[in-house]
C-alpha cells in the first residue's frame, strides 16, 4: 500500500474517531435515527445534482445505501442513544475489521496472508484491552446494538469491493439518498411525527454544526477517501486501519470531554499499532483490484531476435 494512501487511511480514522464525540454532541438535542436521516440529507444534497450517476449497477447502489446508512449508522445512534458509552463503542465498533476480512474471504476470494490475519488478530486483542480499560458501564441493548452495527459495515465494505465501482464519490452521494426516508419514517414510528417534526424544525446551532461534521466531514469526506481505498486494495488491508479510529476517539474525548486517558488505554493503543504494522507491511496478495505494483514494474516480454526476423519477413513477404 502506498504512503500517501496509509496517510489517507489514518486521516479518515482520526476524523471518524472525532465524529463520536460529534455525535454524542448531535444527540443531546435530535433523536436518534433524525440525526442519522439528517446526516444522509448533508451527504446527498446538493452533490447528487453534481456529481455523475455511478458505474455500479442499481442494487449496488441500493444495497450499500440500505447497509450503511439505516442499518449501520442507524444502529449506532440508536445504541449511543441507548446508553452505549461513545468511547466504547468506537471501541466494540471496530470488530468490523476482523468481520471485515472474513466476509471477504467468505464472498470475494481475497484471501488473507498469516501475517494480515495475526496482524488483524492483534489489533482485535488491543481493541478488547482497550475496551476492558476503557471504563464505564454500556447497556446489553447498546452493546448488543453496536455488534451489530459493526456487521453491517464489515457488510458494506464487501459491498463497495463487490460493486466495482468506478467513481467512489457518486457511489456514496447517491447512495446517500437512500436512508434518509426509511429512517425518518421509522423515527416517525419510534418516536412520534410531532417529535420528528419539532426536532427537524427547532434545531440549535449546536445540532446544525453536528449534522454538517457528520455528514460533510465524516461522510463524504471519510467514507469517500475509505471507498476509493477498498476499491483500490483488498478490503483485508484498508479494513484493519479502522482499528486506529478508538485511539482517536479517546484521544478526543480526553481533549475536548475532559475524559481521562488510563494507562491501560495508552498500552492496549500500542498493541493495536502493532498490529496495524502487521497488516500493512504484510505482503500484498496477488488481486486485480490491488495497485501494488506499477505497470512500469512489471516485467515485459522481449521477443526473441529469431522471432524478431521472423516477424519482418513476414511483414515484408505481405
Amino acid at each position: 500500500m502506498k504512503f500517501p494512501h496509509r496517510m489517507q487511511a489514518v486521516l479518515v480514522a482520526a476524523l471518524w474517531g472525532v465524529n463520536f464525540v460529534v455525535i454524542e454532541v448531535g444527540l443531546r438535542d435530535l433523536p436518534p435515527l433524525v440525526l442519522t436521516a439528517l446526516r444522509f440529507v448533508a451527504a446527498a444534497v446538493p452533490l447528487v445534482l453534481l456529481v455523475p450517476r455511478p458505474t455500479a449497477r442499481f442494487r449496488y447502489v441500493l444495497g450499500y445505501g440500505l447497509v450503511l446508512g439505516v442499518f449501520k449508522f442507524g444502529l449506532l445512534f440508536v445504541a449511543i442513544d441507548a446508553g452505549m458509552p461513545p468511547g466504547l463503542a468506537s471501541l466494540v465498533l471496530q470488530t468490523q475489521a476482523l468481520v471485515s476480512v472474513m466476509l471477504a474471504a467468505a464472498f470475494l476470494s481475497e484471501r488473507p496472508s498469516g501475517t494480515q490475519l495475526a496482524g488483524v488478530l492483534t489489533g482485535s486483542a488491543g481493541i478488547a484491552l482497550l475496551a476492558v480499560g476503557a471504563g464505564g458501564h454500556a447497556t446489553a441493548i447498546g452493546f448488543a446494538l453496536t455488534l451489530a452495527a459493526a456487521v453491517s459495515w464489515a457488510l458494506a465494505n464487501v459491498v463497495v469491493r463487490a460493486s466495482g465501482e468506478t467513481r467512489p464519490l457518486s457511489l456514496l452521494v447517491w447512495s446517500s439518498l437512500v436512508p434518509p426516508l426509511p429512517l425518518l419514517g421509522l423515527a416517525g414510528v419510534v418516536d412520534g411525527p410531532r417529535v420528528v417534526l419539532d426536532a427537524i424544525t427547532g434545531m440549535s446551532w449546536t445540532a446544525v454544526l453536528a449534522v454538517g461534521y457528520v455528514g460533510y466531514l465524516s461522510t463524504l469526506v471519510g467514507w469517500g477517501i475509505w471507498n476509493r481505498l477498498i476499491g483500490t486494495y483488498s478490503v483485508a488491508r484498508v479494513a484493519p486501519f479502522s482499528l486506529l479510529v478508538p485511539i482517536f476517539g479517546l484521544a478526543a474525548a480526553a481533549l475536548l470531554l475532559g475524559e481521562p486517558i488510563t494507562g491501560t488505554e495508552l498500552a492496549a493503543g500500542a498493541v493495536v499499532l502493532v498490529g496495524l504494522a502487521l497488516v500493512v507491511r504484510a505482503p500484498a496478495q496477488r488481486d486485480a483490484g490491488m495497485l501494488e505494483a506499477e505497470p512500469s514494474t512489471r516485467p515485459v516480454a522481449t521477443p526473441s531476435p529469431q522471432r524478431r526476423t521472423a516477424g519482418t519477413g513476414k511483414n515484408l513477404r505481405e
